[in-house]
């Protein structure tokens, strides 16, 4: 069914049929039946259709929501989709559910209801995975790994302290995720093809029906703009980038090189010629869809970029663009959530160079400047170095001998592990108050 031809003699053709029409949008089918149950109410407490015409139209599609609908090849759009199917059910009243309604704001309401859930499931995912994050850190509180700056061993640390990092940035995501949540929640509804209608809707009333804030102020911005979902696509982007990040951590550190994490049975794949192989599948694909979701934010700015307003058919496309990366970041939470709670951590042997900063400031505590210090122990370095020797190998008399400002008890070197305890309450707090 189309929604327009009465000024048309002939139909379209097959090709441009196929190429115009995208399926996509029937995803959005349960935001576009409340959104319309919402519309017909309007417009029967408004007096522009009959009461009992309103009714007919709420309870036909208060049907199909129940029921659900079944796509004919002939649909045009989910709208067109809903309107067939209520014709079938109500008769010729089904025409007036178009009453002082566009397609154009018909749309931008559907996607916005379809966001503004879509953030919802992306921080109960996101509660999820710091829920991962914190119970696992806590239980590897004592384990000691390297920290790494510039891919090279840095200082210590523990797994546990490690972890929090990404907690933290989770907490930024979900944060991203509610204020853009907040913003979603305006209603384009009533602004029709681009301004607006000669009937006295009742903006207010549907905005105030559909739990959303006022309406959009102005008509031509309400059907015309995609920054919203542009933002919302980048929330999705961020948090990919994060979970890449400790993706690519988990896959090089489940290497032999590496040998600081342990795959579980059920987090892991094996190879089809190698049979000692265990491969981080999850971590791998995760890595790969953040690139996609990045991408995802450059094509629907790119969608934006040079469309004058208002509403263009180039705005099709920002259907597929939001579907694909609000599913790749609620699949790779869930799925990331489930590796973290599934590998085994093992406390790593830093080099003893993650000890030199320590001994440094040893000599910074007795009042030496730290550009001094750090020469003092760089030359150490270098003397032991050149006779194949490491820092962990000096001799207190050695280092007394080498300045005369350190003292024999300053071996062995000792560098404090974090203590976590106070990130992890902070962590349940933020948690319990979000």
């Amino acid at each position: 069914m189309s929604m327009w031809g009465g000024r048309f003699e002939e139909g379209m053709s097959e090709i441009t049929r196929d190429y115009t029409t995208d399926e996509s949008d029937r995803r959005l089918l349960e935001f576009d039946l409340r959104g319309s149950i919402a519309h017909a109410t309007m417009l029967g407490e408004s007096g522009i259709i009959a009461g009992e015409e309103a009714d007919q139209l709420v309870s036909g599609l208060e049907t199909i929501l129940s029921e659900g609908l079944e796509f004919h090849d002939g649909d045009e759009d989910v709208h067109s989709a809903v309107e067939r199917r209520l014709g079938e059910l109500v008769g010729e009243v089904a025409g007036k559910l178009h009453t002082g309604r566009s397609r154009n704001d018909q749309v931008a309401l559907d996607l916005r209801l379809f966001l503004v859930e879509g953030a919802k499931s992306q921080l109960l995912a996101l509660s999820e995975w710091i829920d991962s994050l914190i119970d696992v850190a806590e239980s590897h509180q004592g384990e000691i790994i390297p920290t790494y700056t510039h891919l090279q061993q840095a200082q210590i640390t523990s797994v546990g302290n490690h972890l929090l990092a990404y907690a933290w940035m989770a907490v930024r995501d979900a944060e991203r995720f509610k204020a853009c949540a907040d913003r979603l929640a305006a209603s384009p509804l009533g602004a029709g093809a681009s301004a607006g209608t000669t009937l006295p809707i009742d903006r207010a009333r549907t905005a105030e029906l559909l739990g959303l804030g006022p309406p959009m102020e102005n008509t031509l911005d309400a059907v015309g703009s995609r920054d919203f979902a542009a933002e919302y696509v980048f929330c999705c982007a961020q948090t990919m980038i994060h979970m890449s990040r400790l993706a690519e951590e988990l896959i090089l550190w489940s290497s032999s090189e590496f040998g600081i994490v342990a795959l579980g049975d059920q987090v892991s794949t094996g190879s089809s010629a190698l049979p000692h192989k265990r491969n981080p599948d999850i971590a791998e694909l995760v890595r790969g869809r953040a690139s996609t979701t990045v991408g995802d934010v450059a094509s629907l700015l790119a969608l934006q970029k040079g469309l004058p307003l208002t509403y263009n058919r180039d705005l099709q496309e920002d259907k597929q663009i939001v579907f694909r990366a609000h599913d790749d970041a609620h699949g790779s939470l869930r799925a990331l959530s489930h590796l973290i709670r599934n590998v085994e951590f093992k406390s790593g042997a830093p080099d003893a160079g993650t000890m030199a900063l320590p001994l440094a400031e040893k000599l910074v505590h007795r009042g030496v400047a730290f550009r001094e210090s750090h020469e003092v122990v760089g030359a150490l370095i270098l003397t032991l170095e050149s006779q194949g020797r490491s820092i962990d190998q000096v001799t207190p008399e050695e280092l007394t001998a080498h300045d005369a400002r350190f003292e024999e008890d300053d071996l062995p070197i000792d560098a404090p592990v974090p203590d976590i305890s106070g990130q992890i309450a902070a962590l349940r707090r933020w948690r319990e108050d979000f």
